[in-house]
């Protein structure tokens, strides 16, 4: 099969930590119009509470004229005895002008609170699903406060401006831009002075949105990089207690946070000039009107009804003008959470699938016959053969390959050790296999077809991976263990794999635990010991059954006797298995049929333990760096026994640490 060459991966994008500017090409408007897409349903319901807030305003404009009509006609001087009826007529308008602003106020929270809660759900699905299609390289470079930020509180932040700030920013320009007009239209100089005041406020108002917009991303950044420094430190606190380092940890934390605060004062004190401003600037305007107002109203000019119509309407504009500093406010920390939302919506995965009339077939049976059938009898379709045709890689940004010119043929149904000094490139050689990273030339064939011409899924399904490092979830045995397993199988089938996989892992303690395989058992495993968390590791790697199979030293925190076991009940399960094992201790190279050597990135020599000790010089030399490393340390300390562990997940929730 020709070689075909990877697309280009795009490029990710920066680390946040370094970003302190929003993309200079969008505007305001340029960035909030991304939301679309995840608006359009919601749009309807938050169009009608627009135009309900819409219509409160223009209903609070109205009474300033009916009140102008009152005076200057049922209130005149002379006039009540005479038109009772006015009065009832002005009075009774001003109640119903009064409660339909009242009525259309609360339909516009009716109309807009349940979608913006939707809104704000669909945009935190859409983000989770996109982290987890995005690849390992990505999640390498963000820390995951950032990514945490982004998908709780810059997404809390944009629902409420949502259902709150935008809504209101366009009812306070709206109410802003008629009452003034209607100022200019009906008083005359009155009104050209109270315009003239709007000019300083525009000006104020430009200045602000700059700054503020970038005291607000920096903020935001903050926030990210505090949160990362939390999570890090939960994650880590047995080593900090270990090393007695919690105060550094503490003092880390407060400079973060102290520098968090500082920002926030900053951006308060803008804040606040803001909203000075947009308070002063209209009352020194309707003072100097006052003067005037009392000038013209004595010379004739203007009635009093005239005069009680403008300061009533400059009652009604200036709550607006005044509300204007915070929705806006809100609307450029929206942006900001926008531009950091989509700055992790528009990284590319690079490991795309392929289009659908490029894509080869599914494999009829992605599992392997059971563990116990003869091998010789086994259906040759339900076993994978592996191929890496001159494969190279380079991580993105590194000087050289880490593997170049890798040729290595995993024959259907055998088990291959892969062997190397330490930074040779196994681990990186492993997760090619299941296309957790794609090669930068060459090609991994699964069944003799490219993994890059199946989809991601196919693949996954095919090859299950356990690795060195166990991660374990916060969640029951059963379901760890069974993570891999398809949800659609029977009940009882899925029970036997459980116990299967359970039995070949030496983990029985599970049904020790207080609840058995249904504890929970905390987040990340850690209330487990190291080689029972690796053991479940290994079960749900066992338990999907998968045609090819990656350990990268699966068994490194296993004491000597449960290696033993695990290894023998290991030896039946591979059988029918491809198998590519990371071997870093010796006891890990007798699983294999056969031993690769790989060294500075290449596949130097393929053998079988015995052929190599004896012709590769090479081998014998990591065997013998295996040997010593294992005798100094034979095992990690392992306990097989559950009171400890069994002790901490009896307690009740509240009372651990």
């Amino acid at each position: 099969m020709p070689t075909t060459p990877p697309s280009p991966a795009p490029a990710l994008p920066d680390d946040p930590r370094n970003v302190s500017t929003p993309p200079a090409d969008l505007s305001t408007f340029g960035s909030v119009r991304r939301l679309y897409p995840f608006v359009r349903p919601a749009l309807p319901r938050l169009v009608g509470g627009l135009l309900s807030a819409l219509g409160a305003s223009l209903a609070a404009l109205m009474i300033p004229q009916a009140l102008k009509w009152a005076v200057n006609g049922p209130l005149a001087a002379g006039a009540l005895e005479r038109d009772w009826r006015g009065l009832a007529i002005a009075v009774g308008l001003v109640l119903v002008l009064g409660l339909g602003e009242a009525g259309l106020i609360l339909l516009r929270r009716t109309l807009v609170m349940f979608p913006g809660t939707r809104v704000e759900a669909e945009m935190r699905m859409a983000l989770f699903r996109h982290l987890q299609d995005l690849p390992i390289a990505f999640h390498d470079r963000w820390p995951g406060g950032q990514l945490l930020s982004r998908i709780m509180g810059d997404l809390g932040l944009l629902r409420r401006w949502l259902i709150f700030g935008v809504l209101q920013l366009v009812v306070s320009i709206t109410t802003v831009v008629v009452g003034v007009g209607i100022l200019v239209a009906s008083a005359g100089w009155l009104g050209l002075v109270y315009l003239a005041g709007a000019i300083p406020v525009v000006v104020i108002v430009f200045r602000f949105s700059r700054k503020y917009r970038l005291i607000s991303r920096l903020s935001q950044d903050q926030s990210g990089d505090l949160a990362t420094t939390v999570e890090e430190s939960v994650h880590g606190i047995r080593v900090l207690k270990a090393f007695g380092r919690g105060r550094d940890a503490l003092e880390t934390f407060t400079g973060q946070a102290d520098e968090l605060r500082r920002t926030e004062m900053r951006k308060a004190s803008v804040d606040a000039g803001l909203m000075t401003s947009l308070t002063l600037i209209p009352e020194v305007t309707i003072a100097v009107c006052v003067v005037l107002g009392t000038l013209l109203a004595a010379d004739g000019q203007v009635t009093v009804g005239d005069l009680v119509m403008f300061f009533a309407t400059t009652a009604v504009i200036n709550g607006p003008v005044v509300d204007l500093g915070m929705t806006l406010s809100m609307t450029l920390n929206a942006r900001t959470a926008v531009d950091r939302y989509f700055e992790v919506m528009d990284a590319r995965n690079p490991l795309t699938d392929p289009a659908q009339d490029d894509a080869a077939p599914a494999p009829a049976d992605s599992a392997p016959a059971p563990a116990t059938a003869d091998p010789a009898t086994a259906d040759p379709a339900t076993a994978g053969t592996v191929e890496l045709r001159d494969v190279t890689f380079r991580y993105e940004d590194a000087e050289r390959p880490v593997l170049e010119h890798v040729h290595l043929v995993l024959p259907a149904g055998t088990t291959t050790a892969l062997v190397g000094l330490t930074g040779s490139g196994k681990s990186t050689l492993a997760m090619l296999v299941p296309r957790l990273f794609d090669v930068t030339d060459g090609e991994v064939l699964l069944d003799g077809v490219d993994v890059r011409h199946r989809t991601r899924a196919q693949v996954r399904a095919a090859i299950a991976v356990a690795f060195e490092d166990p991660t374990l979830f916060s969640a029951s045995v059963r379901e760890n263990v069974l993570l891999g397993v398809p949800d659609e199988l029977a009940a009882d089938e899925r029970e036997a794999r459980l116990h299967e996989a359970l039995e070949v892992a030496q983990a029985r303690f599970a049904a020790e635990l207080p609840q058995g395989v249904e504890t929970r058992i905390g987040e990340e495993g850690l209330s487990l010991s190291g080689g029972q968390r690796q053991r479940l590791a290994l079960a749900r790697a066992v338990a999907a059954r998968p045609r090819v199979l990656v350990l990268d030293d699966p068994l490194s925190a296993l004491d000597v006797a449960t290696e033993e076991a695990v290894t023998e009940r290991l030896r039946d399960v591979l059988r029918t298995t491809t198998s590519l094992v990371i071997a870093h201790r010796p006891s890990t190279v007798a699983l294999a049929d056969r031993v690769a050597v790989l060294r500075d990135g290449r596949i130097t020599a393929v053998g079988t333990h015995s052929e190599l000790l004896a012709t590769d010089p090479h081998y014998r030399h990591i065997i013998s760096s295996l040997e010593e490393d294992y005798a100094a340390h034979p095992h990690d300390g392992d306990l097989d026994d559950v009171e400890d562990v069994t002790a901490e997940l009896t307690e009740p929730e509240e009372a651990r640490p």
